[in-house]
């Protein structure tokens, strides 16, 4: 026999028998899951709870197995606890029926249908022979194993032997050592086990084995990714509202009026600005749902977050700490060169005088980005690279604008206080982007107070303004000549006292429409070739930079744009 405890520190001494089905299926998705505790629903997984409805409520107590079984033939039991620490395992059971000699017979229900020869799935099939080899670990005599198919409403028999139940044991050897590792197995290649994954927006599969060159240079990755999800940001900006939570809602009030009533799964996230407050019943709800609280300033400065408990993702944060300040330099080069040729796109493509100069000197910069020996090098290189660049930003304006562009253009780009309307809508959408950024950063598992150029500062998410600064002109920029050119912003959207300027609610939400409208345009992804809004390819790159400083990826790979 294989000896299957973990024996390794910290370890628990059971894994849920599901997860051994995960590991069979995927070792990867196992170690996402169970390790990482990372997970994500899909169609078919909400399917499989469904079909498990009809299990999951637990019958009487299941006799002893030194009781006589033979009195108890023909009953069955339902949702039946075992846990063995010699194996590891721990699981529950659906179906247990006691047969006319006392043997029992484990039965476990999946949704789908058995493959083409009409046996049961090798994830099934271990999964399987796993109860039944914890029912013989309990004393219960088991001569074979049940899967029952909702889709053909039919069982399928497992014979269970001491050879398969070897090879279930030598298989769980082979999971806790890859439960013990540091590091997650590396994706399935081109497998088609992939697009049918719940975790496969967040494993990557194609892309990184894209990334990593372990695929042929003319294959493209398969459009596997999952689909941008329906849920949306809550923007709550009229002074003295309360956003509460009554029937399942989430509901915004003023004065006892409803100014919007939401279904908790359409939200992704709540945000507040200046004097709305939010009840403690919301909280909690919000909290159980993983939706996070952003709150900014009246203005639009963003000051902090709140949300449930941190990621369980702490090896990406280790790897975060721990990484050398060379890959943390060459991470940081690569961000600021992604930003220049972002900028030199939206100048190159949008300008309305000749900028050929401009663009000229952009691209030398973006290729000076990449060979910088330290910070004040590459600091440098950023700083030449944005003053030039927004000094030709003002050709990218239409010349009907009613919008005041002339002090931009005297003065350049100019924060705390902007002093004029291009300046606070800039300053506004920064801070929203950076607020997405920092939410996509902490969902994957990042600390985003700890960044690759931005210095740590107490309450500044460094490296949410890092990753932030590939997606400035493509989003941000973008909004503001969209606002201005498409007539969609006025002169009465602001209002300027004491040298600063602001945007009036109108004008907030004028911004925030166009910035949401923005986030969910599709373009083809620079890289991989499918089509992606910029919410998700915000997501894409936290994830490479993710595999990257967790060793999974040789090089941290920028999104541009052509």
């Amino acid at each position: 026999m294989t000896e299957t405890e973990p024996g390794y520190a910290g370890m628990p001494e059971t894994v849920p028998a599901r997860m051994v089905n995960e590991y069979v299926y995927c070792p990867r998705l196992f170690y996402l899951e169970w390790v990482e505790g990372r997970f994500a629903t899909s169609d078919d997984v909400e399917e499989g709870l469904y079909v498990h409805r009809v299990v999951d409520e637990p019958s009487v107590k299941v006799p002893s197995s030194a009781d006589d079984l033979e009195r108890f033939a023909g009953r069955t039991y339902r949702s039946v606890w075992l846990t063995s620490t010699s194996l590891g395992v721990s699981a529950k059971l659906d179906i247990v029926e006691v047969g006319p000699s006392g043997e029992v017979t484990p039965v476990d229900y999946k949704k789908g249908h058995p493959d083409r020869q009409g046996r049961p799935w090798p994830s099934d099939r271990v999964q399987s022979l796993l109860q039944a080899l914890l029912l013989r670990e309990s004393g219960y005599q088991v001569g074979s194993a049940e899967v029952w198919y909702a889709e053909t409403r039919r069982r399928v028999e497992v014979p269970v032997d001491e050879t398969s139940l070897d090879e279930v044991r030598t298989l769980l050897a082979g999971l806790w050592k890859v439960a013990g590792a540091d590091h997650p197995p590396l994706p399935l290649d081109n497998s088609p086990k992939c697009p049918r994954c719940s975790l496969v927006g967040l494993c990557l599969p194609d892309e990184i084995n894209v990334l990593r060159a372990r695929e042929q240079e003319s294959r493209r990755p398969r459009a596997v990714m999952a689909a941008d999800p329906d849920n949306r940001p809550v923007y709550v900006s009229e002074q003295g509202a309360t956003v509460g939570f009554r029937r399942g809602r989430l509901e915004a009030s003023l004065n006892h009026e409803t100014l919007g009533s939401f279904r908790l799964i359409d939200v992704s996230q709540v945000c507040l600005f200046g004097n709305v407050s939010v009840s403690a019943q919301a909280m909690r709800e919000l909290f159980a749902r993983e939706i996070p609280v952003c709150w900014f300033s009246y203005g639009g400065w963003f000051s902090g977050l709140a949300e449930g408990l941190p990621t369980k993702n702490i090896d990406l944060r280790r790897s975060q700490y721990t990484t050398s300040a060379a890959v943390l330099l060459d991470v940081a080069c690569r961000m600021i060169e992604g930003k220049i040729k972002n900028s030199r796109t939206l100048l190159r493509r949008n300008s309305r005088t000749d900028v050929s100069t401009a663009l000229a000197q952009l691209q030398n910069l973006s290729c000076q980005a990449r060979q910088v020996e330290g910070y004040p090098s590459l600091l440098g290189v950023e700083g030449t690279a944005a003053r030039l660049y927004f000094s030709e930003f003002v050709s990218m304006f239409s010349d009907d604008s009613s919008v005041d562009i002339e002090t931009f253009d005297a003065g350049g780009r100019a924060r705390r206080p902007p002093p004029d309307p291009v300046n606070a809508m800039l300053s506004f959408l920064y801070s929203i982007l950076v607020k997405d950024v920092t939410v996509t950063l902490r969902a994957v598992g990042f600390d985003p107070y700890v960044g690759v150029l931005h210095r740590p500062r107490y309450g500044r998410p460094a490296l949410a303004l890092d990753l932030a600064e590939e997606f400035r002109p493509l989003v941000a920029d973008s909004v503001v000549l969209q606002l201005v050119n498409n007539g969609e912003i006025r002169a009465s959207h602001f209002i300027s006292r004491a040298g600063a300027c602001s945007l009036t609610a109108d004008g907030r939400r004028a911004v925030l429409t166009a910035y949401e409208r923005r986030m969910s345009h599709e373009i083809k992804h620079p890289v991989f070739g499918y089509r992606v809004n910029y919410r998700r390819a915000i997501d894409v790159q936290a994830r490479i930079l993710g595999a990257h400083l967790s060793g999974e990826l040789p090089e941290y790979t920028p999104f541009t744009t052509r």
